[in-house]
């Protein structure tokens, strides 16, 4: 087994034990058998253990998984209605490969690009041939990796925008996660632009 697909069955067993199989209205069993393709294909793979297991909207509404990331067991929230988190999809080049689960390669909560405006850090964050996360991958990282918010910085998600142009940004308020949204124009000194290296579904691996 390679350490990417410990590292993969690891956070299934976290987000089954979190409860998304309830948020995609089937059993535990049916939701890992989902993964388990990916997940097999990770055992020949060299990629290591910075990966995030990302399951797609399709089958996990984001709606909801906000309230089940926590840190030293404070919930975390969001002052935004159901409808406007749905608002924010992902963007031209940015759709997650196809397939219920796929992988996103060396996430960052983007600390280089912290305090600037989320659509000057999407130039910069092309011109380094990097890829914005969306709203799902910064779910993933704030459940996966909570400690991420306290030791490195909070982060828009520049791959998903609103119809309004608003991006979701996920930082610490109240000692706990939260999902909020900013402006393309706005600067937060607390707020980095989280970006990754690539995105993998399962057939890049078979």
């Amino acid at each position: 087994m390679s350490i990417a697909s410990q590292e993969a069955r690891r956070q299934l067993d976290r987000i089954v034990a979190l409860g998304y199989p309830d948020v995609a209205d089937m059993s535990a069993a049916a939701f890992r058998a989902l993964a388990n393709p990916l997940i097999t294909a990770l055992e020949h793979s060299d990629l290591g253990a910075n990966i995030l297991l990302v399951p797609t909207r399709e089958l996990v509404s984001p709606e909801s998984l906000i309230a089940r990331t926590s840190i030293y067991r404070m919930a975390g929230f969001t002052t935004m209605p159901p409808r406007d988190i749905a608002s924010f999809l992902p963007q031209d080049g940015f759709e997650p490969p196809e397939g219920p689960f796929y992988l996103v390669v060396d996430p960052h909560t983007g600390t280089c690009y912290v305090n600037r405006e989320p659509d000057v850090a999407r130039k910069l964050i092309d011109s380094d041939e990097r890829l914005p996360l969306t709203l799902e991958e910064g779910l993933a990282i704030a459940t996966q990796h909570p400690e991420w918010l306290l030791e490195k910085n909070g982060f828009n998600l520049l791959g998903s925008r609103s119809a309004d142009g608003r991006v979701p940004s996920i930082w610490m308020s109240q000692n706990a996660p939260r999902l909020g949204a900013v402006w393309p124009n706005s600067r937060h000194t607390w707020l980095g632009n989280a970006y990754c290296i690539a995105r993998r579904g399962v057939s890049l691996f078979v």
